[in-house]
């Protein structure tokens, strides 16, 4: 399959869909932030001094996730019909888990939707808890699973599950 967003001189275009059909689209994106014990003791605790670090965080990667096609300059406007944040804290491995699945009735895909979600929420826990720790990473962003569309169902494991590590119930 080729690229589908250059013309035949190779220069970028959004897209026409005009001529799709409308399905039900679900994608679900996935990521993490590593942090401190500190930070992640302080946002377990809430104790962050600028507030519900998750809570925010949640309202963040929704808003993100409305928002995409004022990013994203190729990404049509769609009107998003759900948009669920959760966050999962792994004690262990002293990080934040992201997830955001993203629902339309549309022309096409929600991909992007759900990884600009999980991109503004993690940033929003960096924000917060920066005047803790600076040294904070943010990572591991990837598209879990999306369904509808002429492509139908793709479903990813990023290379870390790959190699052996800790799978996530996030579906």
């Amino acid at each position: 399959m080729g690229f589908t967003h250059f013309d035949e001189n190779g220069k970028a275009l959004m897209v026409d869909v005009t001529g799709k059909n409308e399905t039900v689209r679900e994608a679900t994106a996935a990521g993490k932030i590593f942090v401190s014990r500190e930070v992640f003791d302080a946002v377990r605790a809430g104790r962050v001094g600028k507030g519900d670090v998750l809570g925010v965080a949640t309202t963040a990667g929704i808003m993100g996730a409305k928002r995409t096609s004022d990013l994203i300059p190729m990404c049509h406007i769609l009107p998003i019909t759900n948009c669920r944040v959760n966050f999962e804290m792994d004690e262990e491995e002293c990080s934040i888990h992201c997830t955001c699945t993203v629902k339309v009735t549309g022309k096409t895909g929600v991909e992007m939707e759900a990884l600009t979600g999980v991109s503004v929420a993690l940033l929003t826990v960096y924000d917060m808890c920066k005047a803790i720790d600076k040294s904070m990473e943010i990572g591991e962003i990837y598209l879990v699973k999306k369904t509808g569309g002429k492509s139908g169902t793709v479903e990813n494991r990023p290379r870390a599950l790959r190699n052996g590590k800790r799978e996530l119930d996030i579906l």
